[in-house]
């Protein structure tokens, strides 16, 4: 099976933001959040949160974790509220420091390996959906030029699926090249929205050579 809809770009490294990652982030349990979401009746993927957060950083949002949080209810229609709420707040936090990261040291929060395939698909199309509403709530003109390509890019993987006429081993590489392309574009776009305050900030490659 292979997922279908979007482009795929050669893969460079095949982490993802989840509960087996070292650090900081350790402390999101994909499974955990999720439970969390189910219990304030809403069926919102995590991956679509935190996509969302890193839509309303790359389109500079206020830094204080509770504009952040603020900023994704709006963009989502949502009202978190306890523990959850402290969780995107904490969420937000981290992902700011990750894009801001020199060696760029981002991944998107995707459930782990061991969920089907159909499932993974399902939640990387989701944080592309939430990256695009977060974008668009705190963006304030055009996209740069490569933003607006990546942008387009991340429309059509919202729609990705799985291919049920491809084998196992060629779906989970086509996923792992879109989640690779997911980390550093979704880098390029932060990066775009700090080039007027530093033009010789580093930039990831976002598409091969």
């Amino acid at each position: 099976m292979r997922p279908t809809g979007a482009r795929a770009l050669p893969k460079q490294k095949d982490e993802v933001m989840n509960e087996d990652d070292p650090g900081d982030n350790a402390v999101f349990d994909f499974d955990e959040l999720a439970d969390h979401l189910l219990e304030q009746g809403l069926d919102n993927s995590p991956s679509e949160l935190h996509g969302c957060l890193c839509g309303l950083l790359a389109g500079r949002i206020d830094p204080r974790p509770e504009a952040g949080l603020a900023a994704l209810e709006r963009a989502l229609d949502l009202e978190l509220h306890g523990e959850l709420a402290g969780q995107m707040m904490q969420l937000f936090g981290v992902t700011a420091a990750a894009l801001q990261d020199e060696e760029f040291d981002f991944y998107p929060l995707l459930p782990g390996d061991d969920t089907d395939i159909e499932e993974r698909t399902a939640a990387l199309a989701g944080w592309c959906r939430g990256f695009l509403a977060g974008f668009a709530q705190t963006s304030t003109g055009p996209a740069e030029h490569e933003s607006g390509e990546i942008l387009r890019d991340f429309a059509a993987i919202a729609e990705a699926g799985v291919d049920p006429d491809a084998d196992e081993d060629e779906s989970e590489n086509s996923l792992a090249e879109l989640t690779e392309y997911l980390r550093i574009a979704a880098l390029n776009v932060f990066m775009d929205s700090l080039a007027g305050e530093n033009d010789s900030a580093p930039r990831p490659s976002s598409r091969p050579h």
